[in-house]
Formats: structure tokens, C-alpha cells, sequence
């Protein structure tokens, strides 16, 4: 196992986002990664590359790809529904509001029938949340986006799934923002702050959430990359430095 070594220029707070993200698919065998953003991107990449091998790329649209972006196989919308309604799929959604029990909105802001904002609308969230793993990439953590309550659901959260009765399959994993790492382990399945990147201080968490989150007696820093990490997004998966666009500190 390679140990993580000083490297020549330090680690940047995107660097980091793109460590976490991969770890989101840690341990998941062959499953189809549907990562949503750069950052989530780069980080099922590296997931791939290095400690889950089996994860199965795609463009986005109907092909599977190999680590270079190659087709490798053809990806069928059947096939695509019987993978995600079979739990074979871990998504990496985005989200314009996300509450402390995971319910997302990428719909609109504001009240449904006169919203003072239309976003993407629904689309596939429901059934995503519903028959395979979900979790969320945010990059700019703000109260806008952790909020008391979403405008709308769209993604269903754990307090909505429990109510329905709908659990069998729903599984929220983690949720990366540009702060640190969440999970759902907190009291009643809410928002627990996992880890927070270096640099950042609970404090300023706290001050970004629009509630109130479940924080243990000591949170540990998300963990450094790897040589090896560092050099594959520096040098093969990200060379042109994109991450840093989507985070910026």
C-alpha cells in the first residue's frame, strides 16, 4: 500500500473534493458510476484506477468506456433501467437544495406553482434514490443550498423513503461539498459532518448550514491522497487543471 509522501506542490482544496468523491465508490464491485460534475467525474475515474477496479464508466449517453474514454460496449436505455432499477448503479447527483435528512431539490426555488426560479426540473431523481445509491456533490456549501427544508423534493431523502415505506433500496452513501464529507448516520438517519477538509474549521461549516448538523466529539480531516493519487489527477486524469474551476477557494 502506497503511503502518502509530501508532494512537490501541496494538496489544493479540489484535490481533495476529488479524493472524497472517489471514496464514495469504495467497495461498490462492479457497478455502473454515475458521476454528475468534473469533480465526481474525476473521482470515479480515480476510484478505477486504483481501489475499485471493477466500476463500469460510461460517456453519459449509450456507450461504456474504458479509463481513457474508449467504447468499450454499448450501453442500451433498457439496459440502463434494469441496472438502476436492480440496485447496479451509484449515482453522484448535484443539488440545489439539500435538507439533514437528504431530500434534494433540483426543481425550483421557491413555491411550486409560482417559483421565483425554474431549475432541471425532477428528472431522474425519485427513481434514482429509490432503487440504487445516491449521493450528492456540492461545490459551493452555502445556506442556500443546506437548507431547513427543500422547496421541493425531488431526490428522495431518508424521513420521506421511511414514511412511504420505501426503504428496501434507498441508500444515501455520503454528500461532498468544497467544506468536507456527510453522511446520513446522525439521529433519525439526519446529516452527520464525517470529515472536514484541511483548512477548513468546524466553525465555518456551521455557519454555511442552514441547520443544525450532527458533528461527533472529534472529526477527522478527509484523508491526504496517495503519491500515486496525486500524480493520476495532476497528470492523467486532470491535466488541464479543470477541478479548479469548479472549486475555488
Amino acid at each position: 500500500m502506497t503511503s502518502p509522501i509530501t508532494p512537490v506542490s501541496p494538496v489544493s482544496r479540489s484535490e481533495y473534493c476529488v479524493v472524497a468523491c472517489a471514496e464514495a465508490w469504495r467497495d461498490n464491485g462492479e457497478v455502473l458510476a454515475s458521476p454528475m460534475g468534473l469533480v465526481p467525474s474525476f473521482g470515479a475515474r480515480l476510484a478505477k484506477r486504483t481501489f475499485s477496479p471493477d466500476l463500469l464508466l460510461t460517456d453519459g449517453e449509450a456507450m461504456l468506456v474504458g479509463l481513457d474514454g474508449t467504447p468499450e460496449g454499448w450501453l442500451p436505455y433498457r439496459r440502463h433501467l434494469t441496472m438502476v432499477t436492480g440496485g447496479r448503479r451509484h449515482v453522484m447527483m448535484g443539488a440545489s437544495q439539500i435538507d439533514r435528512y437528504g431530500n434534494q431539490n433540483i426543481s425550483c426555488i421557491g413555491d411550486w406553482e409560482r417559483p421565483s426560479r425554474q431549475l432541471l426540473g425532477v428528472r431522474g431523481a425519485p427513481v434514482n434514490t429509490l432503487n440504487n445509491p445516491v449521493s450528492y456533490w456540492v461545490p459551493r456549501h452555502s445556506r442556500r443550498v443546506f437548507v431547513e427544508r427543500v422547496d421541493m423534493v425531488s431526490g428522495v431523502g431518508y424521513d420521506r423513503a421511511e414514511a412511504a415505506g420505501v426503504t428496501r433500496f434507498h441508500r444515501l452513501p455520503r454528500v461532498v461539498s468544497d467544506l468536507g464529507v456527510f453522511d446520513f448516520t446522525g439521529p433519525g438517519h439526519t446529516m452527520r459532518l464525517a470529515s472536514l477538509h484541511p483548512g477548513v474549521t468546524l466553525d465555518a461549516v456551521r455557519e454555511a448550514t442552514g441547520f443544525e448538523l450532527a458533528v461527533a466529539d472529534e472529526v477527522p480531516y478527509t484523508r491526504e491522497p496517495t503519491e500515486r493519487e496525486l500524480r493520476l489527477i495532476r497528470e492523467v486524469i486532470d491535466p488541464k487543471g479543470l477541478r479548479d474551476r469548479e472549486v475555488r477557494v
